[in-house]
């Protein structure tokens, strides 16, 4: 819904309004570094829906860069493990070969990870291979994940769904380790 909504905006839906992306960074319930992609055609609005759903959601929003350092922006890649008949070996050399930074397999999928411009690369070599991506974006990755109890994780929870209640919110990180 959010994803269909975000991109008739992009696509210039309805009317010839002009759309701005605008980054919102904060922090969560236990210090968690939370940054927000929007894409907005009313600043004020947004940013006012923001710094609602932070301090309803025992959070604040800070300045910009002041939990962006904590992240990179990276290509990620995810196939579950079940879709294909590859061996992980050869899903690894395919990913690294086709120019992938990193690659990881657990129980159930395997995740390879790109530098920004190499992604798109990547991403159509291994499709070429006949895999199927259970998600592949860039996106921003923690350089440290916090853990939370049970009560932070409630609060973090809440957090998260109301600014994916905002209509101009495309994008939500954060460095919780779920």
């Amino acid at each position: 819904m959010v994803i269909e909504r975000n991109i008739k905006k992009a696509a210039g839906d309805a009317d010839s309004v002009n759309y701005e992306q605008i980054t919102y960074e904060g922090y969560g319930p236990s210090g968690v570094a939370i940054i927000v992609d929007t894409l907005t055609d009313n600043k004020n609005r947004t940013a006012s829906n923001v710094r609602n759903a932070f301090t309803k959601g025992n959070g604040n929003v800070g300045t910009p860069g002041c939990v962006s350092y904590m992240f990179n922006k990276k290509g990620v890649i995810v196939i579950e493990r079940a879709s294909t008949e590859m061996s992980e070996d050869d899903i690894m050399m395919l990913a690294l070969d086709a120019g992938a930074e990193d690659f990881s397999a657990d129980e159930e999928i395997y995740e390879i990870t790109t530098d920004p411009s190499d992604f798109t690369q990547v991403s159509e070599k291994l499709e070429e291979a006949g895999l199927e991506f259970i998600e592949a974006e860039v996106q921003m990755v923690p350089t440290t994940t916090v853990q939370l109890d049970e009560k932070g994780v409630e609060k973090m929870e809440r957090l998260i769904e109301r600014l994916e209640e905002l209509d101009d919110v495309a994008n939500i990180y954060h460095n919780w380790e779920e």
